[in-house]
């Protein structure tokens, strides 16, 4: 049994690749003052918040990127497959996120301890 083609008229992709790179660049704009701001905050956390934010952005990306290949997809299977790779790759690097961010708490949390009197 083949799989029914996904029936979307090329103006409608169109309009969502567009959106897509709008919405991305709104973003991208809001990373950019989000930075600014906390770079402007020293604090014991300012290091942690900077990778946080690093790492929100990386995946808003990898959103914007999957959201332009599903755009594309021409199948129920084509876009199942898109979204499996997806939740993988997602699933992968928030572990690797905690992983660095779990490892930086308890570093700073170190150093705090070990300037104390």
């Amino acid at each position: 049994m083949t799989e029914p083609k996904l029936e979307v008229p090329a103006e409608l992709r169109d309009l969502v690749e567009k959106t897509i790179d709008q919405t991305e660049r709104a973003f991208g704009m809001f990373f950019d003052a989000a930075n600014k701001s906390v770079a402007t905050m020293p604090s014991p956390g300012t290091e942690i918040s900077k990778q946080a934010l690093t790492f929100t952005e990386q995946n808003m990306k990898a959103a914007f990127e999957h959201a332009r290949r599903l755009v594309h997809a021409t199948d129920l299977q084509q876009a199942m497959q898109i979204q499996s790779e997806f939740l993988r790759s997602q699933f992968t690097n928030a572990g690797e996120h905690m992983r660095q961010i779990t490892g930086n708490v308890m570093s700073a949390a170190k150093d705090a301890t070990k300037r104390k009197p």
